[in-house]
């Protein structure tokens, strides 16, 4: 997911996109593309809005994963259009997404086949991973989903706090995106339906979560990783 606006990175996104923003010098789509590649995923889609031609040439550099940019130039479609528009790209398998304004350092071994080897595509229509925010880096919220034993996913009550933020990446299957309407709206929208039919669950983040969205949370997040001299 790397079609929004970055206000909240300004002024570094006055002159490119938040996701070519560099945090330990590599982009912070690099650091979700290398994730993905390191867990063995090996056809990535890209979508594309602000700033979209300097994402697409960027990208050419990669060679390691096919790349399928999405380009959403004409029309920003928020999180679950965008997800809806690329549906027939995964011909009707469960696929992964990335925002990529986050990235951690792994604690024991890889956070993302760890997801894929917990998915339940019985029970499951959306698998989230789950960050704790006591231990975060430019997260200052809430927190966002309880997780019970069993890793099942209930929303946060208003004025309550909860342990646990999302971070951004997630294993979602298409027949929860097709239940979204056309057009514009947000994953949010989709976890709704799949937590009425208690098939929402989460897998805990096991390593350093940083959300980076702010100029002040890049800052941090690059102290962060060279004090501990190597890349997420």
């Amino acid at each position: 997911m790397a079609a929004g606006l970055g206000q909240r990175m300004r002024p570094l996104t006055d002159v490119r996109p938040k996701p070519l923003i560099e945090v330990n010098g590599r982009t912070l789509l690099d650091h979700a593309i290398d994730r993905y590649v390191a867990a063995g995923v090996r056809f990535v889609v890209v979508n594309v809005h602000y700033k979209g031609e300097m994402i697409i040439a960027h990208l050419k550099k990669r060679t390691d994963v096919e790349i399928h940019i999405q380009d959403e130039r004409d029309k920003l479609l928020d999180t679950g259009g965008g997800l809806r528009r690329a549906l027939p790209l995964f011909k009707g398998e469960p696929f992964f997404t990335y925002n990529s304004d986050s990235i951690w350092l792994e604690s024991y071994g890889s956070n993302l086949k760890r997801m894929a080897e917990r998915w339940d595509d019985a029970e499951m229509d959306c698998l989230m991973l789950m960050a704790a925010t006591f231990s975060s880096i430019g997260y200052d919220g809430r927190g966002d989903f309880n997780m019970d034993a069993m890793g099942r996913l209930s929303r946060r009550q208003t004025q309550r706090v909860t342990p646990f933020a999302w971070p951004g990446v997630q294993i979602i299957h298409p027949r929860l995106v097709e239940k979204g309407p056309d057009g514009v709206f947000s994953t949010n929208r989709l976890w709704d339906i799949a937590l009425e039919q208690g098939r929402l669950y989460g897998v805990r983040l096991d390593g350093k979560w940083m959300h980076v969205g702010t100029p002040e949370a890049k800052v941090e997040a690059d102290q962060y990783l060279s004090e501990h001299h190597h890349r997420p």
